[in-house]
């Protein structure tokens, strides 16, 4: 079965309580939530829309202390992978850097360069959200709401700040080429968003995920291995998620003139310092190929250092929240 990602990963020196944060959001967060929406505490209210803001009607933030694990109603990260819940929002025991990369939508790339300005509390303190909206709210308001929430409970404000950075470059490894596991996403295929839990089903023909809109975890032919793969993404969300899949430090945009969205799936072998499974066999895997051959062998894609431009989002003020 396959396992959504659509998330990030954070520093090694934050992910004491996630393990890996970042084996895109969160690692942790792929069990349900069981809060019903007649469990949510009326701790607050407002209009849905206030001027040209979405907000919640109903929401209750409370700090977790305890050793329970992440979890959330539906997955956190950049991707697209969701399903309309009737405007449910139900997260606990997850990091309040999580909830900000949510609401602001950041790639790996931004999230990294978030951390580095933030308080220590915003990515070890805890906290449990539960809220609720009117009607069936789509993922993108769900972030907007999610924006208003965290400026009213952590008096949170950001600005967006552009970089000139060192920077790794996504080109094609032949002009006009792609590889045999990256295919332009057919027009007429049904896709849908809603995380496949069916063994069954999991893919479709090609063996591409049969989850749209956000990388999964794909089934592997070695046992230290990698393989993701994603359907209907564009080259952009691909690249800004290579720097966590290939541990390679820099962020990643993409040069590849290509538009439109993509089907692929990529396998490797990761370094022995880099695995997604706690307390897994850690050794590398010397028959398989390393990140950047599979990129180039698979996907028909290289990487090139150079400087570019990347959009950072910079928080300017944050407080640790009161009691409800």
């Amino acid at each position: 079965m396959s396992t959504e990602h659509d998330g990030y990963r954070l520093p090694v020196q934050g992910r004491r309580w996630l393990v890996m944060f970042g084996w895109i959001v969160v690692a942790m967060q792929f069990v349900p939530s069981t809060v019903s929406r007649a469990q949510l505490p009326m701790a607050a209210s407002s209009s849905t829309v206030t001027g040209n803001k979405l907000e919640f009607d109903v929401a209750s933030v409370k700090q977790n202390k305890s050793d329970d694990k992440p979890k959330s109603n539906f997955l956190l990260g950049p991707g697209d992978v969701y399903a309309p819940n009737g405007g449910l929002f139900s997260a606990s025991g997850t990091a309040l850097v999580v909830y900000i990369a949510f609401a602001y939508k950041l790639t790996n790339n931004q999230l990294q360069f978030l951390r580095a300005g933030l308080p220590d509390w915003v990515t070890t303190d805890r906290f449990d959200i539960q809220a609720r909206a009117q009607g069936d709210p789509t993922k993108d308001e769900m972030r907007l709401m999610m924006q208003s929430l965290l400026a009213d409970r952590f008096k949170l404000t950001v600005r967006h700040d552009t970089r000139e950075v060192p920077v790794l470059a996504l080109l094609l490894s032949k002009p006009e080429k792609t590889g045999p596991r990256l295919r332009p996403h057919p027009n007429d295929a049904s896709c849908s968003t809603t995380l496949a839990t069916d063994p069954g089903h999991s893919s479709v023909a090609g063996g591409f995920p049969a989850t749209c809109g956000g990388p999964v975890m794909m089934p592997v032919t070695g046992s230290r291995r990698l393989s993701l793969g994603a359907r209907n993404v564009t080259m952009g969300l691909i690249a800004s998620a290579l720097p966590d899949w290939g541990d390679l430090g820099r962020p990643v945009l993409d040069r590849t003139g290509l538009t439109g969205t993509y089907d692929f799936t990529l396998e490797w072998a990761p370094d022995a310092h880099h695995s997604i499974t706690p307390g897994a066999d850690t050794s590398s895997d010397t028959s398989g190929p390393t990140f950047l051959e599979a990129l180039k062998e698979q996907l028909g894609l290289k990487l090139e250092a150079q400087k570019g431009p990347v959009n950072f989002i910079v928080v300017d003020h944050i407080e640790h929240p009161s009691a409800n």
